[in-house]
């Protein structure tokens, strides 16, 4: 129903004027300001975290963050009539960062140095986690996994066919990418930054242009780690759409370092995650997890796309500075 969690704002002594219905989400405009309602099946003290760091931020000066609030028994989730679990957050009236405007661009990667600087908290745990050179091992063991499927598959259709002939490439480009990362002391760096956190989803959707400023929302993702791994996020994004466009590239990369300078092993850390070919792995790992009789066409026009852009790709990469 249009009203689903609606009540919810009863438990934080708030009431809705008007609702707007957002992606899986309704927007309300309360007595205090606009809020978002969400449903949220995580663990309670995962939110809690979130935020504490949310509060953090702004406490540090960044207060456009769409803080999660406590409802009036102090709890971070609230439950709706029908037993369902809800989040409440505060939130922007603003649009989505245009991925097509270079002001949009500059603005939102110059606020995300400026977040990155106040993104900084003791761990509270430490829990073990693969980490990223893990991660690409595991990537490229799958690939080749899916190369050795093919190659024994006699009929294939349309997809598999341009997947069995490009995967070899990908391969070698994970290969490569994986080889500069063993030449990173990532311990070390990783110790460096061992308090830095980052949002964990940087791109278009979750960055609102809210009058003069720039608002960062949905830190479900956020982690602990090199904060360039935010900058890889975004820059990936519009450069796909872009055509991997060396100057936006450049004007990104300076941008942000106005804001933030990187050492030298941290930007080295970017261009190693630029150059991995995450995008191809992903569509790869999407065929090779679900139905293989059948592939939509969207995933076959995101698999030409990837592979028409490898020799852009690798242009600008050989031209990215260390």
């Amino acid at each position: 129903m249009y009203d689903r969690g609606l009540g919810v704002l009863e438990q934080y002594g708030l009431t809705a004027n008007t609702v707007i219905r957002g992606r899986g989400a309704l927007i309300c405009d309360t007595e205090q300001g606009l809020k978002i309602i969400r449903e949220y099946w995580g663990s309670p003290a995962k939110m809690e975290r979130q935020q504490k760091l949310q509060v953090h931020c702004r406490e540090e000066g960044f207060r456009q963050v769409d803080l999660v609030l406590s409802n009036q028994e102090g709890q971070v989730i609230s439950k709706g009539e029908d037993g369902t679990p809800y989040i409440v957050r505060d939130w922007f009236s603003g649009r989505e960062c245009d991925t097509r405007s270079e002001t949009d661009i500059r603005k939102s990667v110059a606020y995300m140095a400026e977040l990155h600087k106040v993104m900084h908290m003791d761990k509270e745990e430490n829990p073990a986690a693969e980490t990223l050179p893990e991660e690409m091992k595991r990537h490229n063991r799958e690939m080749r996994k899916i190369r050795n499927f093919l190659q024994k598959k006699k009929k294939k259709n349309e997809f598999e066919e341009i997947l069995s002939k490009s995967v070899s490439y990908f391969i070698e480009q994970g290969e490569a990418s994986l080889e500069m990362m063993e030449t990173l002391d990532f311990e070390k760096m990783s110790g460096e930054n061992a308090t830095a956190i980052c949002h964990g989803d940087c791109n278009q959707h979750n960055i609102l242009m809210v009058e003069e400023e720039v608002a960062f929302t949905n830190f479900e993702h956020w982690n602990y780690g090199p904060q360039a791994a935010d900058l890889y996020q975004f820059m990936r994004k519009i450069l796909e759409k872009h055509h991997w466009n060396r100057e936006l590239g450049m004007m990104m990369l300076k941008t942000y370092e106005k804001g933030r300078r990187m050492s030298e092993e941290e930007r080295r850390y970017l261009k190693i995650l630029l150059a991995y070919p995450w995008k191809y792995w992903k569509i790869a790992n999407f065929y090779t997890n679900n139905n293989k009789s059948w592939i939509s066409r969207k995933n076959l026009e995101k698999l030409n796309q990837t592979i028409e852009l490898r020799e852009p790709w690798k242009r600008f990469l050989e031209h990215f500075p260390e």
